[in-house]
Protein backbone atom coordinates (compact mmCIF):
# COMPACT_ATOMS: atom_id res chain seq x y z
CA UNK A 1 0.00 0.00 0.00
CA UNK A 2 1.39 3.40 -1.00
CA UNK A 3 1.94 6.05 1.62
CA UNK A 4 -0.21 9.12 0.94
CA UNK A 5 1.49 12.35 -0.06
CA UNK A 6 0.08 14.16 2.97
CA UNK A 7 1.63 11.67 5.37
CA UNK A 8 4.89 11.87 3.41
CA UNK A 9 4.91 15.67 3.76
CA UNK A 10 4.34 15.35 7.50
CA UNK A 11 7.22 12.86 7.71
CA UNK A 12 9.48 15.16 5.69
CA UNK A 13 8.70 18.16 7.93
CA UNK A 14 9.10 16.12 11.10
CA UNK A 15 12.41 14.63 10.04
CA UNK A 16 13.61 18.06 8.90
CA UNK A 17 12.78 19.54 12.28
CA UNK A 18 14.54 16.72 14.11
CA UNK A 19 17.63 16.99 11.92
CA UNK A 20 17.96 20.71 12.71
CA UNK A 21 17.35 20.30 16.43
CA UNK A 22 20.10 21.29 18.89
CA UNK A 23 22.96 18.82 18.99
CA UNK A 24 22.14 17.24 22.40
CA UNK A 25 18.79 16.10 20.97
CA UNK A 26 20.43 13.64 18.58
CA UNK A 27 23.62 11.68 18.18
CA UNK A 28 25.80 13.38 15.52
CA UNK A 29 26.12 10.15 13.53
CA UNK A 30 22.35 9.93 13.10
CA UNK A 31 21.79 13.51 11.97
CA UNK A 32 22.81 12.97 8.29
CA UNK A 33 20.58 9.89 8.06
CA UNK A 34 17.58 11.77 9.43
CA UNK A 35 18.19 14.74 7.14
CA UNK A 36 18.43 12.57 4.04
CA UNK A 37 15.35 10.59 5.05
CA UNK A 38 13.45 13.88 5.20
CA UNK A 39 14.65 14.84 1.70
CA UNK A 40 13.61 11.46 0.32
CA UNK A 41 10.16 11.79 1.90
CA UNK A 42 9.85 15.24 0.29
CA UNK A 43 10.62 13.85 -3.17
CA UNK A 44 8.22 10.99 -2.53
CA UNK A 45 5.43 13.37 -1.51
CA UNK A 46 5.97 15.48 -4.64
CA UNK A 47 5.97 12.32 -6.79
CA UNK A 48 2.74 11.04 -5.25
CA UNK A 49 0.97 14.40 -5.47
CA UNK A 50 1.98 15.10 -9.05
CA UNK A 51 0.94 11.59 -9.97
CA UNK A 52 -2.63 12.51 -9.05
CA UNK A 53 -2.67 15.41 -11.53
CA UNK A 54 -3.87 15.03 -15.10
CA UNK A 55 -3.74 17.96 -17.51
CA UNK A 56 -5.44 16.14 -20.36
CA UNK A 57 -8.34 13.74 -20.73
CA UNK A 58 -7.88 10.09 -21.57
CA UNK A 59 -9.68 10.32 -24.90
CA UNK A 60 -6.59 10.74 -27.08
CA UNK A 61 -4.47 8.14 -25.28
CA UNK A 62 -5.31 5.33 -27.71
CA UNK A 63 -4.46 7.51 -30.71
CA UNK A 64 -1.14 8.60 -29.21
CA UNK A 65 -0.21 5.02 -28.39
CA UNK A 66 -0.84 3.97 -31.98
CA UNK A 67 1.19 6.94 -33.23
CA UNK A 68 4.12 5.86 -31.07
CA UNK A 69 3.84 2.33 -32.46
CA UNK A 70 3.94 3.70 -36.02
CA UNK A 71 6.91 5.94 -35.17
CA UNK A 72 8.85 3.00 -33.75
CA UNK A 73 8.26 1.06 -36.96
CA UNK A 74 9.47 4.03 -38.98
CA UNK A 75 12.63 4.23 -36.84
CA UNK A 76 13.10 0.45 -37.11
CA UNK A 77 13.19 -0.07 -33.35
CA UNK A 78 12.93 -3.66 -32.09
CA UNK A 79 9.37 -4.92 -32.33
CA UNK A 80 7.66 -5.30 -28.92
CA UNK A 81 5.14 -7.72 -30.38
CA UNK A 82 7.89 -10.04 -31.61
CA UNK A 83 9.63 -9.88 -28.23
CA UNK A 84 6.40 -10.77 -26.44
CA UNK A 85 5.64 -13.69 -28.76
CA UNK A 86 9.13 -15.12 -28.30
CA UNK A 87 8.83 -14.84 -24.52
CA UNK A 88 5.41 -16.49 -24.40
CA UNK A 89 6.94 -19.75 -25.65
CA UNK A 90 8.21 -20.12 -22.06
CA UNK A 91 5.42 -19.54 -19.55
CA UNK A 92 7.86 -19.43 -16.64
CA UNK A 93 9.64 -16.51 -18.30
CA UNK A 94 6.38 -14.61 -18.73
CA UNK A 95 5.49 -15.15 -15.08
CA UNK A 96 8.99 -14.03 -14.10
CA UNK A 97 8.55 -10.82 -16.12
CA UNK A 98 5.14 -10.17 -14.52
CA UNK A 99 6.61 -10.66 -11.05
CA UNK A 100 9.68 -8.58 -11.81
CA UNK A 101 7.47 -5.71 -12.97
CA UNK A 102 5.56 -5.72 -9.69
CA UNK A 103 8.16 -6.59 -7.07
CA UNK A 104 11.46 -5.21 -8.37
CA UNK A 105 10.37 -1.60 -8.76
CA UNK A 106 10.12 0.31 -5.49
CA UNK A 107 12.09 -1.95 -3.11
CA UNK A 108 15.40 -1.70 -5.04
CA UNK A 109 15.20 2.10 -4.86
CA UNK A 110 15.12 2.03 -1.06
CA UNK A 111 17.94 -0.53 -0.86
CA UNK A 112 19.95 1.46 -3.39
CA UNK A 113 19.64 4.75 -1.48
CA UNK A 114 20.62 3.18 1.84
CA UNK A 115 23.58 1.36 0.26
CA UNK A 116 24.80 4.44 -1.56
CA UNK A 117 24.53 6.67 1.51
CA UNK A 118 26.28 4.12 3.74
CA UNK A 119 29.03 3.01 1.37
CA UNK A 120 29.53 5.80 -1.18
CA UNK A 121 28.41 8.98 0.53
CA UNK A 122 30.38 11.41 -1.69
CA UNK A 123 28.35 10.20 -4.68
CA UNK A 124 25.04 10.03 -2.83
CA UNK A 125 23.86 13.62 -3.26
CA UNK A 126 24.33 13.54 -7.02
CA UNK A 127 22.39 10.33 -7.57
CA UNK A 128 19.69 11.12 -5.03
CA UNK A 129 19.06 14.41 -6.80
CA UNK A 130 19.16 12.69 -10.18
CA UNK A 131 16.55 10.21 -8.98
CA UNK A 132 14.27 12.91 -7.59
CA UNK A 133 14.45 15.30 -10.53
CA UNK A 134 14.12 12.50 -13.09
CA UNK A 135 11.01 11.20 -11.32
CA UNK A 136 9.37 14.61 -11.34
CA UNK A 137 10.25 15.16 -15.02
CA UNK A 138 8.85 11.75 -15.98
CA UNK A 139 5.65 12.55 -14.10
CA UNK A 140 5.31 15.87 -15.91
CA UNK A 141 5.56 14.11 -19.29
CA UNK A 142 3.05 11.50 -18.13
CA UNK A 143 0.46 14.26 -17.80
CA UNK A 144 -0.12 13.57 -21.52
CA UNK A 145 -1.83 10.13 -21.36
CA UNK A 146 -0.65 7.43 -23.75
CA UNK A 147 -2.02 3.89 -23.94
CA UNK A 148 0.42 0.97 -23.42
CA UNK A 149 0.70 -2.02 -25.80
CA UNK A 150 -1.68 -4.22 -23.80
CA UNK A 151 -4.50 -1.89 -24.86
CA UNK A 152 -4.07 -3.07 -28.46
CA UNK A 153 -5.19 -6.71 -28.71
CA UNK A 154 -6.09 -5.97 -32.34
CA UNK A 155 -2.36 -5.68 -33.05
CA UNK A 156 -1.74 -9.02 -31.36
CA UNK A 157 -0.56 -7.80 -27.93
CA UNK A 158 -1.45 -9.83 -24.84
CA UNK A 159 -2.02 -8.56 -21.32
CA UNK A 160 0.30 -11.11 -19.74
CA UNK A 161 -0.65 -10.06 -16.22
CA UNK A 162 -4.30 -10.84 -16.88
CA UNK A 163 -3.52 -14.13 -18.65
CA UNK A 164 -0.78 -15.60 -16.45
CA UNK A 165 -0.70 -13.45 -13.29
CA UNK A 166 0.13 -11.77 -11.10
CA UNK A 167 -1.68 -8.73 -12.44
CA UNK A 168 -1.37 -5.05 -11.56
CA UNK A 169 -4.36 -3.41 -13.21
CA UNK A 170 -7.96 -4.21 -14.03
CA UNK A 171 -9.16 -5.46 -17.39
CA UNK A 172 -7.85 -3.78 -20.52
CA UNK A 173 -10.05 -0.94 -21.64
CA UNK A 174 -10.59 0.69 -18.24
CA UNK A 175 -10.09 4.40 -18.92
CA UNK A 176 -8.21 5.52 -15.85
CA UNK A 177 -5.30 7.94 -15.98
CA UNK A 178 -3.08 5.64 -13.91
CA UNK A 179 -3.20 2.94 -16.58
CA UNK A 180 -2.45 5.45 -19.33
CA UNK A 181 0.72 6.89 -17.76
CA UNK A 182 2.94 4.78 -19.96
CA UNK A 183 5.17 7.46 -21.50
CA UNK A 184 7.86 7.58 -20.19
CA UNK A 185 8.29 4.47 -18.03
CA UNK A 186 8.94 5.26 -14.38
CA UNK A 187 10.11 1.66 -13.94
CA UNK A 188 12.83 2.19 -16.53
CA UNK A 189 13.78 5.64 -15.20
CA UNK A 190 14.40 4.34 -11.68
CA UNK A 191 16.21 1.25 -12.94
CA UNK A 192 18.51 3.33 -15.16
CA UNK A 193 19.39 5.64 -12.24
CA UNK A 194 20.28 2.59 -10.15
CA UNK A 195 22.20 1.04 -13.02
CA UNK A 196 24.29 4.14 -13.70
CA UNK A 197 24.93 4.93 -10.03
CA UNK A 198 25.90 1.40 -9.00
CA UNK A 199 28.19 0.97 -11.98
CA UNK A 200 29.83 4.36 -11.41
CA UNK A 201 30.19 4.04 -7.63
CA UNK A 202 31.04 0.40 -6.94
CA UNK A 203 34.49 -0.96 -7.71
CA UNK A 204 33.98 -4.73 -7.49
CA UNK A 205 32.50 -6.99 -10.13
CA UNK A 206 29.15 -6.63 -8.32
CA UNK A 207 28.86 -3.26 -10.05
CA UNK A 208 27.40 -5.11 -13.05
CA UNK A 209 24.26 -5.82 -11.03
CA UNK A 210 23.19 -2.22 -11.68
CA UNK A 211 23.16 -2.41 -15.49
CA UNK A 212 21.73 -5.94 -15.30
CA UNK A 213 18.79 -4.64 -13.25
CA UNK A 214 18.17 -1.89 -15.82
CA UNK A 215 18.19 -4.35 -18.72
CA UNK A 216 15.91 -6.79 -16.91
CA UNK A 217 13.51 -3.95 -16.17
CA UNK A 218 13.37 -2.94 -19.84
CA UNK A 219 12.72 -6.56 -20.74
CA UNK A 220 10.00 -6.95 -18.08
CA UNK A 221 8.06 -3.79 -18.89
CA UNK A 222 8.16 -4.55 -22.63
CA UNK A 223 7.24 -8.24 -22.89
CA UNK A 224 4.40 -7.81 -20.37
CA UNK A 225 2.74 -5.23 -22.59
CA UNK A 226 2.89 -2.51 -19.95
CA UNK A 227 5.20 -0.23 -21.95
CA UNK A 228 6.45 0.48 -25.43
CA UNK A 229 10.18 0.45 -26.06
CA UNK A 230 9.85 4.16 -26.78
CA UNK A 231 8.68 4.67 -23.20
CA UNK A 232 11.98 3.25 -21.98
CA UNK A 233 14.05 5.22 -24.47
CA UNK A 234 12.54 8.52 -23.36
CA UNK A 235 12.87 7.59 -19.67
CA UNK A 236 16.54 6.72 -20.11
CA UNK A 237 17.15 9.98 -21.99
CA UNK A 238 15.57 11.98 -19.16
CA UNK A 239 17.78 10.23 -16.61
CA UNK A 240 20.95 10.80 -18.66
CA UNK A 241 20.19 14.52 -18.98
CA UNK A 242 19.79 14.93 -15.22
CA UNK A 243 22.74 12.64 -14.45
CA UNK A 244 25.02 14.83 -16.57
CA UNK A 245 23.58 18.04 -15.10
CA UNK A 246 23.90 16.91 -11.48
CA UNK A 247 27.36 15.52 -12.14
CA UNK A 248 28.53 18.91 -13.34
CA UNK A 249 26.73 20.78 -10.57
CA UNK A 250 28.07 18.72 -7.69
CA UNK A 251 31.46 18.37 -9.35
CA UNK A 252 31.75 22.15 -9.47
CA UNK A 253 30.66 22.46 -5.84
CA UNK A 254 33.14 19.81 -4.71
CA UNK A 255 35.94 21.66 -6.51
CA UNK A 256 35.07 24.89 -4.70
CA UNK A 257 34.91 23.31 -1.26
CA UNK A 258 38.65 22.57 -0.79
CA UNK A 259 39.49 26.21 -1.58
CA UNK A 260 36.96 27.43 0.96
CA UNK A 261 38.24 24.95 3.52
CA UNK A 262 41.84 26.01 2.90
CA UNK A 263 40.97 29.68 3.37
CA UNK A 264 39.16 28.88 6.64
CA UNK A 265 42.13 26.90 7.95
CA UNK A 266 44.55 29.65 6.91
CA UNK A 267 42.44 32.29 8.58
CA UNK A 268 42.31 30.25 11.78
CA UNK A 269 46.04 29.62 11.76
CA UNK A 270 46.99 33.25 11.03
CA UNK A 271 48.43 35.08 14.07
CA UNK A 272 46.25 37.65 15.70
CA UNK A 273 47.41 41.23 15.24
Amino acid sequence: MWLSWKIAVACALGLGAVSTAPRPAMRPALRPWVREAGIVFFFYAAWRRLGEVSLMGTGGAQRRGRQLWDLERTLHLPNELTMQRWTMHAEWLVRFANLYYIVVHVAPVGVFLVWLFARHRPAYRRWRTTLGLSSLAVLAIQWVPLAPPRFYPQLGFVDTGARYGPRVYDDVGVSTAGQLSAMPSMHVAWAVVIGLAVFASARSRWRWLGPAHALLTVFAVTVTGYHWLGDGVVAAAVVVVFAVATGRWYGRRDQDRPDATSRAVAATAAPNR
